[in-house]
């Protein structure tokens, strides 16, 4: 339990740091978008401070998962790193399609805005330092976490939006092709449009309560058929909690009559199963015996 602890504050402290350093990133990239007049800029800005709210929500989502249960919160606050994974997807997409809507304008109106090349070159610069020292300090926490992957999402993909800031910049200075900038500030957010969408399926899908992709219920089924004593199982109800944790409801008929203590052995044995061949190892079972119940896998209940 400890060591759980001890991780968790581990990305805490990373979501802060990361927070400081995207914090002086948009401040730095936003005075010089205005002092440049490069749009592009303006985008990888914006993008950058899309990430601090992101990691704002992020860390304050981390500190809500560690919350104890109580009789009003069951589960506590363990769902709220994926609401800000979602939250943080949803933005990026808002954000990347205003961009677009911005770069399109520019470009329609043939705007031969001169651009100071050489400066949006350093601050794009300064920004892959910044944000790459971010990437590091989040990635080793992304692996198995939608809100840390979210919040990493947000760090990679605006580094590479600064490495084609960074080119645009050079390709201004040394031969002047200004709209470059207008079409550099499309591609970086149709890059975050495709960045983030994934994950805005994948975390509205654990809102929602989906059976998870990874889980093939109609084999699950049939190994449960497979233990003695139990006919089938049906009435299935199969969630993700978050990251790491799965959940499953379902009816257990009997092939005879048994006692509590009987019928308790026989949902052991599934609960094992389930847990070894299935990854679930939060298992709830009615045990029934001659039950004129819909015996369906999935029953729709709004019937």
């Amino acid at each position: 339990m400890e060591q759980h602890h001890h991780h968790h504050d581990l990305k805490g402290r990373s979501l802060l740091l990361t927070i400081g350093l995207n914090m002086a990133i948009t401040i730095v990239q936003v005075a010089g978008a205005f002092f440049t007049k490069s749009l592009s800029l303006l985008t990888d800005a914006l993008h950058n401070f899309s990430d601090v709210m992101a990691l704002v929500i992020s860390y304050i989502a981390n500190k809500l998962s560690k919350r104890d249960y109580s009789a009003q919160k069951s589960y506590g606050y363990k769902r709220a790193e994926i609401l800000a994974a979602f939250l943080n997807a949803a933005t990026l997409l808002v954000i990347s399609g205003i961009l677009i809507y911005e770069a399109i304008e520019r470009f329609l109106a043939g705007s031969t805005t001169a651009i100071d090349g050489q400066m949006v070159a350093w601050l794009a610069g300064f920004s892959i330092v910044a944000n790459g020292l971010s990437v590091l300090l989040v990635k080793r926490h992304a692996a198995d976490n939608m809100n840390m992957r979210s919040a990493y999402l947000h760090l990679f993909s605006d580094m590479l939006s600064s490495v084609a800031v960074l080119a645009g910049g050079l390709l201004m200075h040394f031969y002047q092709i200004h709209w470059i900038d207008s079409l550099l500030s499309v591609f970086i957010a149709l890059y975050l449009i495709v960045a983030s969408w994934k994950l805005l399926i994948k975390t509205l899908g654990v809102l929602m309560q989906f059976t998870p992709p990874s889980i093939d219920i109609e084999k699950l089924s049939q190994e449960i058929a497979k233990i003695e004593g139990i006919e089938n199982i049906h009435h299935v109800h199969i969630w993700q909690l978050n990251d790491t944790e799965l959940h499953l409801e379902a009816h257990l008929d009997l092939t005879e009559n048994r006692s509590v203590m009987s019928a308790n052995e026989l949902m052991k044995k599934a609960n094992a199963l389930i847990a070894e061949q299935f990854g679930i190892h939060h298992c709830t079972f009615q045990a029934e015996y001659r039950v004129g119940d819909d015996k369906s896998l999935v029953v729709n209940e709004s019937r």
